[in-house]
């Protein structure tokens, strides 16, 4: 394979992983004039460590080993080396200048995420998503009943949640109403997880794709929803072929719907609020959306102020008053007390809600992930390997075919690191083909199991029912969506190229 389509290669399998001042990175970069180090032993051994910190990343059920402890290693390996260089040279002002432009890329994204993680964190704490799984429990439906509305509603929630606190959500409905029907469950898993990752590419806030999307500023917030139809098709076409082999069974219902706990229909009003104010100051400030979200993240923190001071709750009557609590990925999908704690739940319950326990609470692990895969690339963009990538990729292919091909790589490698590759390279692109590009990297991922966070999550929480060769074996009805949905957005979206 000739080098040059290796490191094109290469830079599409370059993760995330919420303008990310991406734009200013590539201008600070360009002003300095770094020096081109593809073919010094710095940029050689970067790619190296990079790839090697990748597939530790990719193997963490496996290995065990946390996602972010390589990918920060790796991201702090490849800067030492690029500094070394510069030092020698006596240019070390230039290699602090890239590396911080960097790092305020990450701390909008960081900042960003950490406001939306919150919210859900909080509004789990309340019983919001609970409440909505026990009502789906209470109304027997049918299994295929249960399949398309698990699947449409992952579809929608995903638009403002992220896709895997959404599939472990509806996860958790899926096993508890599939348990006679293992078939049900690996169908409806392969469902939500196709649905989960569509639902987030028409929404600036769905997915991490649209996020640096959006942020950079190359598509404005309103023109996402163009991408409402193709995603629908996305969806529906898979789901179609799959809903033919779902039982015709009704299970039995198995509780009666709950209500949610005091303030969880206000923080649901909050959320929708700080998005409404974070596309505000994007649209009519010029402000960072991130700006918009930490004004957001105030809201909250006040009704959590309002709800401590109106709490009736009475500490002497707690024997125990400590609750350990833990997290399932992005947000809370259940609350695991210690012995102790359990046989006083209902005292547990009314402990007064606690804003800084919901940001402690954060999935940190995938935060730092997004640090080491942010700052990694940013160092494989100042060696010069994406700038002969996007020369390859856009400079000598078609940029549709280009953008298809991104969506493939996506079901390999997560969709946020590709698209961050691809906003790095800053190629010349319509706003159709940026549409288009952020349609492909966020659906793509649904073809294989691994390709999202969504369908990893879902493969540990349906152990031995749904896996990679359940998923593997409707490959090609997925495939079919992805394409119907490329199809679908040159028909509607055609005005954008």
């Amino acid at each position: 394979m000739p080098i040059k389509s290796f490191l094109s290669l290469f830079s599409l399998f370059a993760l995330f992983a919420p303008s990310l001042a991406i734009a200013e990175m590539t201008g600070a970069i360009n002003q300095s004039q770094p020096l081109d180090l593809t073919a010094h032993w710095a940029g050689y051994l970067a790619l190296v460590v990079f790839a090697v910190a990748y597939i530790f990343a990719m193997t963490e059920e496996v290995t065990e080993l946390k996602k972010s402890k390589p990918m920060v290693f790796a991201a702090s390996l490849i800067w030492i080396f690029i500094a070394s260089v510069y030092v020698s040279g006596g240019m070390s002002e230039q290699a602090g200048v890239a590396f911080r432009t960097t790092l305020e890329g990450y701390a909008e994204l960081f900042l960003f995420i950490m406001v939306s993680m919150t919210y859900l964190n909080a509004m789990e704490d309340r019983g919001v998503f609970d409440s909505l799984r026990v009502w789906l429990l209470s109304k027997n439906f049918s299994y295929r009943q249960l399949f398309w509305i698990t699947g449409i509603q992952s579809f929608f929630i995903s638009a403002a949640c992220n896709n895997l606190t959404t599939a472990l959500l509806m996860g958790s409905v899926i096993l508890a109403m599939g348990k006679g029907s293992p078939r049900f469950v690996t169908l409806s898993c392969i469902n939500v997880v196709v649905a989960t990752n569509a639902g987030g590419s028409f929404s600036p806030f769905g997915d991490i794709t649209t996020l640096l999307v959006w942020q950079k500023g190359v598509v404005p917030f309103t023109d996402f929803f163009s991408l409402l139809v193709p995603a629908l098709i996305n969806l529906g076409i898979p789901a179609a072929i799959m809903h033919f082999f779902i039982p015709k069974e009704r299970p039995a219902a198995v509780m009666e719907a709950q209500a949610m706990k005091r303030g969880g229909w206000v923080m649901i009003f909050l959320f929708i609020l700080t998005i409404i104010t974070s596309a505000c100051f994007e649209n009519f400030l010029n402000l960072p959306p991130v700006a918009g979200m930490m004004l957001g993240l105030t809201y909250l923190k006040f009704f959590s102020y309002y709800l401590q001071k109106t709490s009736d709750f009475h500490p002497e009557l707690v024997e125990d008053k400590i609750v350990d609590e833990k997290i399932d990925y992005f947000a809370p999908m259940k609350y695991m007390n210690n012995p102790k704690a359990n046989k006083n739940q209902h005292a547990a319950q009314e402990l007064p809600f606690d804003i800084f326990q919901k940001i402690a609470n954060l999935e940190w692990d995938t935060l730092l992930f997004f640090y080491g895969v942010m700052v990694g690339v940013g160092g494989l963009s100042f060696i010069g390997y994406l700038t002969i990538a996007s020369h390859h990729l856009y400079g000598s292919i078609d940029p549709t075919t280009a953008n298809i091909l991104v969506g493939i790589a996506s079901a390999f490698i997560d969709n946020g690191t590709i698209m961050l590759s691809v906003l790095t390279m800053s190629p010349e692109l319509s706003q159709g083909q940026w549409l288009l590009v952020t349609l492909t990297a966020g659906v793509g991922g649904s073809m294989l199991s691994i390709g999202s966070a969504a369908g990893v999550g879902l493969m540990g929480q349906a152990k031995g029912v749904y896996t990679f060769i359940s998923h593997l074996k409707w490959m090609p009805a997925i495939l079919l969506g992805y394409l119907g949905s490329i199809a679908a957005h040159f028909l509607i979206n055609g005005r954008y190229f």
